[in-house]
């Protein structure tokens, strides 16, 4: 039996209706000033139909629309409202793989780079100033 649109909720049923356990929305309470659903004696939430759309709105920008935790209570606290899930990106073209060398070349001898005497003078002279220091 379905309850009304405007009838309370508890926590197992707002988690059986957004599909995550009750400890993400205790959770989500500590993260999300603005939710603040109805507690009873003895601590048993109920959530308003305010909290039950505020709710909707934190999963989906969770969810589905990639906001972490922080991002979405930013956003929330802005007064923003969800925008749809936009379209993920175009597939992106494969690129061509360098095709791997022949073993037989992976053990050549290193071909000496023009860099290297260079290198060897760079090398020379920052050995002299740490000896001189």
């Amino acid at each position: 039996m379905d309850k009304a649109p405007e009838a309370f909720l508890t926590i197992g049923e707002m988690a059986d209706r957004l599909g995550v356990k009750t400890h993400i929305l205790r959770y989500w309470e500590e993260q999300f000033p603005m939710l603040k659903p109805l507690k009873r004696a003895g601590g048993r939430r109920l959530y308003r139909p305010s909290d039950v759309a505020l709710l909707d709105q934190i999963q989906d920008l969770l969810t589905n629309q990639g906001y972490t935790i922080r991002g979405a209570r930013s956003f929330l606290a802005k007064g923003g409202k969800a925008q749809p899930a936009s379209p993920p990106p175009p597939a992106v073209e494969p690129t061509q793989v360098a095709q791997p060398a022949p073993i037989g070349d992976l053990f050549a001898a290193p071909v000496p780079s023009k860099l290297v005497p260079e290198l060897r003078a760079i090398r020379d002279r920052l050995a002299q100033a740490l000896a001189a220091a």
